[in-house]
């Protein structure tokens, strides 16, 4: 009778150990470098610590597939109760009814530490929040420039066009470089949407009209978009830059004078230069210097079953203090202007304080429509045609019309695919 008594207290006892147990949670993110992965399962890891309600366990998974793995997730109704979504692509999954609101999930207070690049909307719902944001810019050196004795350029004033001009002459005059300038033509990624289309709307056009994110035809192949195209084939035709690098590391090796990339790139160009490096703001070609803005976000989607888990993470992860121990990977800063003074780096004397500046004053993020998938590759479809020939003209309209069927065809975005 005595073994039975026992026997059913242990049963008891381990009953309560098990219900005591942190549920586990699934994240999903994509595969980055090694340093910001470490460094993001570190966060993840002192979140688990921090509580014992839950368990976060992160599944990595390659860049090239994610997207496509969170769409057939979703098809299959086994999306995780987190996701890493990359900002751009925030309108389509929550008009496609893979995202949950944040609004009224995470507090006022952290919605509102947050820049616009840190947070994803669609039809005025933030459906997802960033603590990191990069900044691309202009890179090159310091000797270089008093070498051909040009203007600094700086926040407040960067380089208009004839100044660029002069200078890609200038350092074309010297001899000492394959070409003057890399634009990274040759990448087949989101880089040309994101990099390139923000110096066409410094030209005056633009991907889409974003007062109704509807318009095209006359934005994307207005008179501005051709003569940015156009300009870009004088780059290609006059030797300022190649269509396809030999080498992506042209900077470093000392074949590109300046190189057009973002601020992921920092640590590498500062090994090789050091103090000589120079971190310039991009030109202004007549409407306003202009960068990409938007990173990787977390978000939580619509079959969470259990939302408590994912407030309780992203609130964690939006804090000041994470924010800061993330930026410590070097071309990374917070989206949270309370995080930067905990940084070497970023704060308002810090070394790399002008990225966040540039990504403050000149930083536009890309349309928040669920078209923008079908944006994206008409726009980089349309700008390899351009560099290897195509009038410019004749490339914008394709892109313009294939965007438009695609809004024909799920009329106008104005219904969720699960309604």
């Amino acid at each position: 009778m005595k073994l039975s008594v026992l026997g059913v207290v242990g049963l008891s006892l381990c009953s309560n150990i098990l219900l005591a147990a942190p549920q586990e949670i699934v994240l999903w993110r994509h595969m980055a470098s090694d340093v910001e992965i470490s460094r993001s399962l570190a966060a993840i890891q002192r979140f688990n610590d921090s509580q014992n309600k839950w368990n976060v366990v992160a599944d990595l998974i390659p860049e090239a597939s994610y997207t496509l793995s969170i769409r057939a997730a979703a098809q299959a109704e086994l999306l995780p109760c987190i996701i890493e979504i990359d900002q751009p692509l925030v309108p389509n999954f929550a008009w496609s009814g893979y995202l949950h609101p944040l609004d009224g999930l995470l507090s006022d207070d952290v919605l509102a530490s947050l820049n616009a690049t840190g947070k994803g909307s669609y039809d005025g719902l933030v459906y997802s929040v960033g603590g990191l944001e990069v900044a691309l810019a202009l890179f090159t050196t310091k000797s270089l420039l008093e070498k051909i004795g040009v203007r600094y350029p700086t926040l407040d004033k960067p380089w208009d066009k004839a100044e660029f001009m002069a200078v890609l002459d200038a350092v074309k005059a010297t001899g000492e470089y394959q070409y003057p300038l890399d634009m990274r033509a040759q990448d087949v990624t989101e880089w040309i949407p994101y990099a390139w289309a923000p110096w066409m709307m410094s030209w005056g056009a633009d991907l889409i009209d974003r007062s109704d994110y509807i318009t095209v035809e006359g934005v994307l192949n207005s008179p501005a978009a051709i003569d940015f195209g156009l300009w870009i084939q004088d780059l290609v035709k006059d030797k300022y830059m190649g269509i396809n690098p030999q080498s992506k590391n042209g900077f470093i090796d000392g074949d590109i004078a300046i190189q057009y990339g973002g601020s992921w790139a920092l640590s590498a160009y500062y090994e090789r230069f050091q103090e000589d490096l120079a971190v310039l703001p991009v030109p202004d070609f007549g409407h306003g210097a202009t960068i990409g803005g938007g990173s990787w976000h977390w978000a939580m989607t619509e079959s969470c079953r259990h939302p408590e888990a994912a407030k309780d993470l992203i609130t964690f992860l939006m804090t000041a203090e994470e924010q800061a121990a993330m930026s410590r990977v070097i071309g990374i800063f917070p989206t949270n202007i309370n995080a930067l003074e905990l940084t070497a780096n970023y704060s308002e004397q810090g070394k790399w304080r002008m990225l966040f500046d540039f990504s403050k004053q000149f930083s536009v993020l890309r349309p928040e429509t669920p078209a923008y998938a079908e944006i994206s590759s008409s726009y980089k479809n349309a700008m390899s045609s351009i560099l290897n020939g195509m009038p410019p003209d004749l490339a914008l309209d394709i892109a313009v019309e294939n965007i438009q069927a695609a809004f024909e065809r799920h009329n106008n975005y104005g219904a969720r695919l699960n309604e």
